[in-house]
């Protein structure tokens, strides 16, 4: 099929992005940014048939070279000090979320109760769900590989469907909740450092103009490259040697030692390219979003849709009620929860659209977490239902 193929999806992707910054110029769409434009259009492309909702080995790619690629290029810029400031407030709610997805799924799962539809499925769904709302799908998939979910393919398929929707419509939440929350009560950031942008599109925007040559373009083309193949080998090596350090950890370790390096800070573009990258994976995310899934899993995919739309808002309430107890800002309570919803790369795309440099590192850093965290509380819940 046409949609199918990589030159005409990168094509598609790249007018979504295309489409998504002009518009994020104009009334009434500058309120939106890039971020939630991207998402839009990927859901309205994959949605019309543009361009496919999933399974596609580009989408592969983007999942496993660019997003990472993204995460190594940002870091390029992160200021340790920074981490010791918003790193402990954002694992407090963090955790806080974490603790609200098992309590919402539990609850979830409880109100809507069992039904034959899952086939015999309750308990490994309660899991999956828990997993991938407390770091990602990952963990998603690894209690489903488990239970041998995957055997039960409409299960499965619809489960898949229901979580892909949710998620896309969270990141909307996460976006637009804390502008809401903001002339209800609002709430002072964190200061930026002194030579800390003030706005995601002005940082790109700023990093492209200021030396942006052939050189420093091909530099980081090259560095992040490397850095990918490089961090591949050693977590092979590590695992290899009885310690199963994450790849994503090992990235972000490979990327905060050359940010201390003086000489990779005289090119400029590494943000430019990062924020790319980022917009791209949104638009894939948006186009997973696949309503059709719903409408053709039917019965089955309405249960599911009502047990992670229960489970996400309770998370919410709790993330958020947390965040105003405590007094931190609602941006921050944003990003802790799309770390929980969407994992790691979500919650650092989420902190560079709301120009908050200084989150990038802790949403990486809790994002990792979740990725361990997320399978424990998925086995714990799926043993106690």
């Amino acid at each position: 099929m046409p949609v199918e193929n990589p030159i005409y999806l990168i094509t598609a992707l790249s007018l979504v992005l295309y489409l998504s910054y002009r518009l994020s110029k104009r009334e009434p769409f500058k309120s939106f940014g890039i971020a939630l434009l991207a998402i839009i259009f990927g859901a309205v492309f994959s949605n019309l048939g543009l361009i496919p909702t999933q399974g596609n080995p580009t989408y592969d790619a983007i999942f496993e070279v660019v997003a990472p690629a993204a995460l190594f290029l940002l870091l390029l810029d992160a200021n340790l000090m920074q981490l010791r400031r918003t790193g402990i407030p954002i694992l407090v709610l963090f955790l806080a979320g974490s603790l609200g997805t098992v309590a919402g799924v539990v609850s979830a799962m409880w109100l809507i109760g069992d039904s034959p539809l899952y086939e015999g499925l309750y308990a490994p769904l309660a899991g999956m769900f828990t997993g991938t709302y407390t770091g990602g799908s990952i963990n998603f998939n690894a209690v489903a590989l488990h239970y041998d979910v995957m055997e039960n393919g409409l299960v499965y398929g619809s489960s898949v469907a229901a979580d892909n929707v949710l998620t896309t419509l969270w990141f909307f939440a996460t976006i637009t909740l804390p502008v809401l929350l903001n002339r209800i009560a609002r709430r002072k950031a964190a200061p930026q450092t002194p030579d800390a942008p003030t706005g995601a599109e002005e940082a790109i925007h700023a990093d492209e103009q200021e030396h942006f040559t052939l050189g420093s373009f091909s530099l980081w083309v090259a560095l992040a490259g490397g850095a990918l193949l490089l961090a591949e080998w050693a977590t092979e090596l590590l695992a290899g040697a009885g310690l199963p350090v994450p790849f994503m950890i090992v990235l972000t370790t490979l990327a905060l030692v050359l940010a201390q390096v003086p000489a990779i800070h005289r090119f400029r573009g590494n943000m430019f390219l990062g924020g790319w990258a980022i917009y791209l994976f949104l638009a894939v995310v948006g186009a997973f979003c696949d309503i059709g899934g719903l409408v053709e899993a039917g019965q089955l995919a309405l249960l599911l849709l009502g047990v992670v739309l229960i489970a996400v808002l309770l998370h919410g309430i709790i993330v958020f009620g947390v965040a105003a107890l405590l007094g931190y800002d609602w941006e921050l309570a944003a990003i802790a929860s799309q770390a929980n919803i969407g994992g790691g790369t979500s919650a650092m795309a989420l902190a560079k659209n709301f120009g908050r440099d200084s989150l990038i590192l802790p949403a990486i850093i809790i994002g990792s977490v979740g990725n361990a965290l997320g399978t424990y509380l998925g086995f714990l819940v799926a043993g106690l239902i």
